[in-house]
């Protein structure tokens, strides 16, 4: 196995504008992604920037940068595209695409997701157990129903699996086959990644195998102008 990291980035959120160049304790949120990525001694770490000011801060901050098409649909698709104009003799067998919006991850956890790409997985990821009501019943937390082996069965909004016991929260990782990688983005939206906006969905459709590890704490996205406060809260005691 010899992965890459690889870090989409782009300007245009609709929550947060300007998100990868925000202010966190001293430095852009793109650099602390940069650092982290690192840290985890998983690969070079590649960033896929839809803008120049984006990639100009990763390189500042120690990465390689590929600016990508903005238009492109997804991080998937974006960290594709970045793979292939930055390592087209494909060196690179898997591809870990690590949120660009995840500064509080650690990165112990994005090892764990490298490990978590079994011998039969075609993409690995990461969940986080919750027995609290508010997370089993919030749309915005997606909840992973696993098997007893770690392959992930569905992905959903809904609350699930029912019975009693904790739910698991998807964490935003995905750790790629890059011949997985390439299938995927080449497959078009399946019904049920647009029923319900999530786009693991898809490759579940087409057949392949997502295997997860379980860690114990929750790094959330950072969506929005409050989640951009909490982030500052917690990395600046860090």
């Amino acid at each position: 196995m010899n992965p890459v990291v690889v870090i989409p980035a782009r300007m245009a959120s609709t929550r947060l504008p300007g998100k990868p160049l925000a202010e966190i304790a001293g430095k852009p949120m793109i650099a602390w992604m940069v650092d982290l990525a690192r840290a985890a001694q998983a690969g070079p770490v590649l960033v896929a920037a839809a803008e120049s000011e984006v990639a100009e801060a990763a390189r500042k901050a120690g990465a390689e940068a590929v600016i990508t098409d903005p238009a492109l649909p997804s991080g998937s698709d974006r960290v594709h595209a970045a793979l292939a104009a930055f390592d087209p003799n494909h060196v690179f067998d898997v591809a870990v695409n690590l949120q660009g919006d995840m500064p509080t991850m650690r990165a112990d956890d994005v090892a764990r997701a490298l490990v978590a790409l079994k011998p039969a997985a075609d993409i690995a990821t990461l969940v986080s157990p919750s027995s609290d009501d508010a997370d089993r019943n919030n749309p915005n937390v997606v909840k992973a129903v696993r098997a007893a082996d770690g392959r992930c069965l569905a992905f959903t909004r809904a609350p699930a699996p029912w019975g009693e016991g904790p739910i698991e929260r998807h964490v935003g990782i995905y750790v790629y086959r890059r011949e997985a990688l390439a299938r995927f983005v080449a497959a078009p939206p399946s019904p049920l990644e647009l029923r319900e906006k999530l786009e693991q969905l898809r490759a579940l459709e087409m057949g392949m195998s997502i295997y997860a590890d379980a860690i114990a704490d929750f790094p959330k996205g950072v969506d929005s102008p409050a989640d951009l406060e909490s982030a500052r809260t917690i990395l600046a005691k860090r």
